[in-house]
């Protein structure tokens, strides 16, 4: 999923956990799930930022020849004003974007 466009809130939402964990049957599983995706989106969206002011880097040591750049303080904001990864995985676990499956419970059908 494209970060950049999801439908998640900037801000905190409070959610019915029992509701959320309906899928699962456990709560605590629920928050597995969503806390491992939302590993997977932070790393994605450090990576994208890195190579964004990656553009920017000098390989200079000169301290003298530090300076403002609009383009990429345009950029650190952006950033800053997306939502957070573990919003972004809430959301998509709620619409149901999230292929989770159980290993544990795969063993025991199959016996």
């Amino acid at each position: 999923m494209d970060y950049k466009k999801s439908t998640a809130p900037a801000n905190t939402v409070t959610r019915d956990m029992q509701r959320m964990a309906e899928g699962t049957g456990n709560v605590y599983q629920t928050v597995r799930i969503i806390g491992k995706r939302a590993n997977e989106i932070a790393v994605e969206i450090k990576h994208d930022l890195g190579e964004k002011l990656q553009e920017f880097s000098s390989y200079t040591d000169n301290l003298d020849e530090v300076f403002e750049n609009r383009e990429q303080i345009e950029i650190s904001r952006y950033f800053e004003r997306l939502p957070k990864p573990t919003l972004i995985a809430a959301q998509e676990y709620v619409e149901g974007e999230i292929y989770y499956r159980d290993p544990l419970k795969d063993k025991i059908e199959e016996l």
